[in-house]
Parts: C-alpha cells; sequence; structure tokens
C-alpha cells in the first residue's frame, strides 16, 4: 500500500479490512479492545463491535459496570481492532455517545435467551462471591420470564465511538511497519503517514 493507494475514506479501507478478517480470523474478528478513562485512571478490555453505522462504531454493554460509568462520566474512548494472522491492527479515537433506544432494544431483541437473562442476572464488575450466586440469579430470572418475552433491562443499552482518528497499521520486516492516519477535518479527512 502507499499513501498514493489510500481510500479517502477510513470507512472504506476499514470495511476492506474486516471482511478480510471475517475470512481470514479464526476467532471473533470483531473483537475491539475498549479504553475508557475514570477516576481510577485508564481500564481497557474487549468488547464486540456489533455494528458501524451513522458514521460510528456501535458496542453493547451493562451501564452499570465499570466501563459503563467510565462511558457515562466521559466523552471520548478508543477502540484498538488487531488481527494477528493478518499481521494489521486499526486504533480509532473519538467522541462516544449513547445509540437510540430503539436502537438498543432491537439489538436486544436480536440476542439469544439465555444472553438476555445474562443481561439481567449479571451485576457485572461488581464483587462476586462464589459462581453459585450468579448461577441463582440467573435461575430467577428465567423462571420471571418463563413464559414471556426477556425484555431489554433499563441499564442495558449501545454506545457510538464517532472516529475523528484513524491510525492503520501494517506489520513488516525489520519493524519497518507501515502507519497511515486519517483525521477528521472540515473537508472531509486529511491522511497522513507516520513513522513505524
Amino acid at each position: 500500500m502507499t499513501s498514493d493507494s489510500l481510500p479517502t475514506d477510513p470507512f472504506r479501507l476499514f470495511d476492506e479490512w474486516m471482511r478480510e478478517a471475517e475470512d481470514g480470523e479464526p476467532h471473533d474478528p470483531n473483537a475491539m479492545a475498549l479504553a475508557t478513562t475514570g477516576p481510577s485512571g485508564p481500564s481497557v478490555r474487549m468488547v464486540l463491535l456489533k455494528d458501524v453505522s451513522e458514521g460510528g462504531f456501535v458496542f453493547y454493554t451493562n451501564a452499570e459496570s465499570r466501563k459503563g460509568e467510565e462511558l457515562k462520566a466521559g466523552s471520548k474512548a478508543a477502540l484498538l481492532f488487531y488481527w494477528k494472522s493478518l499481521r494489521r491492527q486499526i486504533r480509532i479515537e473519538g467522541p462516544v455517545t449513547r445509540v437510540s433506544e430503539a436502537e438498543s432494544d432491537a439489538y436486544f431483541d436480536s440476542r439469544p435467551r439465555a444472553s438476555q437473562i445474562g443481561a439481567w442476572a449479571s451485576l457485572q464488575s461488581r464483587p462476586l462471591t462464589e459462581r453459585q450466586e450468579l448461577e441463582r440469579r440467573v435461575d430467577l430470572i428465567e423462571r420471571e420470564y418463563e413464559d414471556a418475552a426477556v425484555p431489554r433491562p433499563p441499564h442495558w443499552f449501545g454506545w457510538r465511538v464517532t472516529p475523528r482518528h484513524f491510525e492503520f497499521w501494517i506489520d513488516r520486516r525489520d519493524r519497518l511497519h507501515e502507519r497511515y492516519t486519517f483525521d477528521a477535518a472540515e473537508e472531509g479527512w486529511r491522511r497522513g503517514m507516520l513513522y513505524p
């Protein structure tokens, strides 16, 4: 790849790389590291990309978890896709906002029932004394919704990271990697390159 051959829209390049990852990455090509920051400092964990829409990258989580609290309190987040088998990564940085209630409902309704039950049963990020405690909560929720659809918990919804910065990284010999950047500008995207 050369800077001249880069597309002008980073979303197009992301789509190309994601399609290749879906074909070549054996496990969870949509896995991405999500970095946030809060009162105790920075934190990073893996989440799953569920949609690329309205100019942003969408994932879902429990808003009462540590990441949920940090997303509510902060205004920015960073994402990292790393596909070792393809020797590529993509870094994304930008503001984060909640998706609409309708989007959250639609995605929640598409989840397997066991995952819906788990969203109610898990007090995500809170201390757990023993595994049986979680299993008891799952049993209670299963009985509560035994003959009914499982509604979306009010504390469970989606977030959208709207990129202001992309970096596409390609592994090369002798650590002379390729790094291409896209930064949001008034006229679209400003492309650039970085030393490895």
